[in-house]
């Protein structure tokens, strides 16, 4: 696999209040090699605005714990990255979407969010469907026309579970990460 990154300018601080929205990641180039897989186009640039920490120095962290690398934006956009390489970025997407759901105030906003999440992971050929258990994929479809803020966290449960016994091994042997390593000089 080859990964060129030009500059990951992201930070585990939070966004400051006037800061905009983050830049968008470009997405990992799909060789048709089974041997090689590259990341190419735009080399990969994990951009934020508004920060004054380099990110790199967080980066060693996320080999610490995946609660470290989840609870900065850098190593999730890393990891999201990782995942869309493996094919398996509604893992991290669904998981994302759960944690904005769970702060939700308003009850027709937490309808609407939850049936963006049903329809979008959780409902049977769903464009991004999650794995997950048939009964916890019953439930939620039984209770999805009267949600609460607790609707998906079985499910929620079940993919960091995944991700952390399965994805998140596979993240910190893989390229992406590795180089991001090189770049703190702490590989």
């Amino acid at each position: 696999m080859v990964v060129k990154l030009a500059a990951l300018r992201v930070s585990c601080e939070p966004l400051s209040k006037t800061c905009s929205e983050p830049s968008r990641v470009p997405q990992a180039g799909r060789a048709g090699s089974s041997q090689t897989q590259k990341i190419v186009g735009a080399e990969m640039a994990i951009k934020f605005c508004c920060f004054s920490k380099d990110p790199l120095e967080d980066a060693t962290s996320w080999s610490e714990s995946i609660e470290k690398l989840l609870a900065c934006k850098a190593g999730q956009q890393a990891f999201q990255e990782f995942l869309r390489s493996e094919y398996s970025e509604e893992n991290i997407l669904f998981w994302q979407a759960c944690e904005d759901y769970k702060k939700i105030k308003n009850i027709p906003e937490m309808v609407s969010a939850a049936n963006r999440i049903y329809s979008e992971f959780v409902q049977v050929e769903a464009p991004r469907q999650i794995n997950i258990d048939c009964g916890t994929r019953a439930n939620i479809t039984k209770c999805i026309s009267e949600p609460t803020l607790e609707s998906f966290n079985k499910a929620q449960k079940q993919i960091y579970s995944l991700m952390t016994r399965d994805c998140y091994p596979r993240f910190l042997k893989s390229e992406i990460y590795q180089s991001i390593l090189e770049k703190t000089g702490s590989s």
